[in-house]
């Protein structure tokens, strides 16, 4: 696909980003652990890593991201245990009220601000009542000496190398306060959130008003 940015790294993205994102999941899947049967949707799924860890609690299980490589490799790794989704988060090709969580994890930062604000809203519409928000994006800090300064390097140079729009997009979601600004904006109640990596990273489970 001629418009598929993750097309050149997407065989190499577990090995380059999972060892630091695995432990991110993880704080997430603790903050809300899931019950048997919930029904699950991880908004910019990647390569199916997160999704695959709530493969051992029988969830239902549903991933959507608009890069085909990427959804390649999460196929080849859920197989039938997941419908995999190729399709725009601003207009999800699922009902009203159809999921018990929705997961969304270092995706909103790449977006414009117009995207991001569409994808919240349409997070909302497909979220259940009484349903949770687990959101995992960077965090605008402050930066802990020594451990947050180090990430915060490393991560500069990955969204820098991710290409300007993707760059402008990451300064764009920090300068305006990241996840907890989302939350007020979008009128969702914070139950639960972790700053992570010496300030680098945040993990949030919200719920709507």
């Amino acid at each position: 696909m001629k418009n598929d940015p993750y097309r050149s790294v997407a065989s190499l993205y577990d090995r380059l980003f999972e060892s630091m994102n695995h432990g991110l999941r993880l704080a997430g899947l603790r903050m809300f652990r899931p019950a048997k049967g919930m029904s699950v949707l991880d908004v910019g799924c990647g390569t199916g890593t997160g999704l695959e860890l709530y493969r051992r609690y029988k969830c239902q299980l549903y991933g959507l991201d608009a890069s085909p490589s990427m959804l390649n490799i999460a196929r080849g790794r859920l197989a039938d245990s997941a419908q995999l989704d190729l399709g725009d988060a601003t207009h999800m090709p699922y009902e009203d009220g159809k999921f018990d969580l929705v997961i969304s994890m270092l995706t909103l930062h790449e977006m414009s601000p117009e995207t991001r604000v569409a994808v919240i809203g349409e997070i909302k519409r497909v979220l259940k009542r009484g349903g949770r928000i687990l959101l995992i994006d960077f965090h605008p800090g402050p930066y802990e000496p020594l451990q947050g300064w180090i990430s915060r390097a490393i991560i500069l140079l990955s969204e820098f190398l991710a290409g300007s729009e993707h760059f402008r997009n990451h300064r764009h979601f920090l300068l305006h306060d990241g996840l907890p600004a989302l939350a007020v904006q979008h009128g969702l109640r914070v139950e639960r959130q972790s700053i992570l990596a010496g300030g680098t990273f945040a993990v949030q489970c919200s719920r709507m008003e």
